[in-house]
């Protein structure tokens, strides 16, 4: 018998919720796993209820948070656009020790994020949370490798930095790992610059404008790589949440989750005061 997800959303018509059953129901764990409850918070008006978007994805509309998570075996947190959120929408899920992921950007600051994972842990909920573009092919290759990359550059698009600034971060965290200390923003919500400063020899730059595609490039002592395609980036990433449902095991650092909430908490702080140098806390 299939494992139920459960999807816990702030509104249900949304891109990320619209397609991840599909890519579930198309993935090698298709035979293990289908989305079988949904739940939202909060319809827009002019979008379609989870009544009609439960019809038209062969899902059954929960009429509770508390009801998706009794009939559920795997919970899946949504609302890609609003970690404001996160927090409150998982607080039961994240009770229940059932594994649960959330969506990205994980949580709004690093307060939000250590409480967050602190709660799971205290009832041994497994928690996971990434952006897809930690799984382009392309970069999982590269880590592979296990070079110690000193520097690392992004470049990258989206509609707003505040909301699409998680997969540049996602990207330097990956290779980098966790110590960033502060950063400085250059620029305005059209184009900036954002450079990061580590405790130690590691230095990294994000640079956003709304036509840029997503690339990145690294470097070491000895050997560089540049990166300007991410191949496969949701098919990986709806097979490392499967892998994640099924083993209980969270693929992805927790120190490096909560570093990423804190650098993009810092990066939006930025906005405000560009030239200056912000903590990361």
């Amino acid at each position: 018998m299939k494992k139920k997800i459960g999807f816990i959303d702030l509104f249900i018509d949304e891109w990320h919720a619209n397609n991840y059953p599909n890519w579930i129901r198309e993935s090698a764990l298709k035979d293990e796993f289908d989305v079988a409850f949904a739940w939202e918070k909060a319809p827009l008006e002019g979008q379609k209820s989870l009544t009609e978007w439960c019809a038209a994805q062969q899902v059954t509309p929960a009429a509770s948070i508390e009801e998706v998570i009794e009939n559920s075996d795997c919970i899946c947190v949504l609302a890609p656009s609003n970690p404001e959120v996160h927090e409150e929408l998982a607080d039961l899920a994240l009770k229940s020790g059932k594994p649960v992921y959330v969506d990205k950007p994980f949580a709004p600051n690093r307060a939000a994020a250590e409480r967050m994972f602190a709660l799971a842990a205290q009832y041994n909920t497994p928690l996971m949370s990434s952006s897809a573009l930690r799984f382009g092919t392309e970069l999982i290759d590269l880590r592979k490798k296990g070079i110690k990359f000193l520097s690392a550059s992004t470049c990258g698009g989206g509609r707003n930095f505040p909301e699409y600034a998680i997969h540049q971060i996602e990207m330097i965290v990956s290779l980098l790992g966790t110590g960033a200390k502060e950063l400085q923003l250059c620029g305005d919500e059209k184009k900036l610059t954002v450079a990061l400063r580590y405790g130690d020899e590691r230095i990294a730059s994000m640079n956003y404008s709304p036509h840029w595609g997503f690339t990145l490039a690294a470097a070491s002592d000895d050997t560089g790589a540049q990166l300007n395609t991410h191949s496969n980036i949701f098919p990986n990433l709806l097979q490392a949440i499967l892998e994640f449902y099924k083993t209980k095991i969270n693929p992805i650092p927790v120190a490096e989750t909560i570093e990423i909430a804190a650098i993009l908490d810092a990066a939006v702080k930025g906005m405000a005061q560009p030239g200056s140098w912000i903590n990361i806390i």
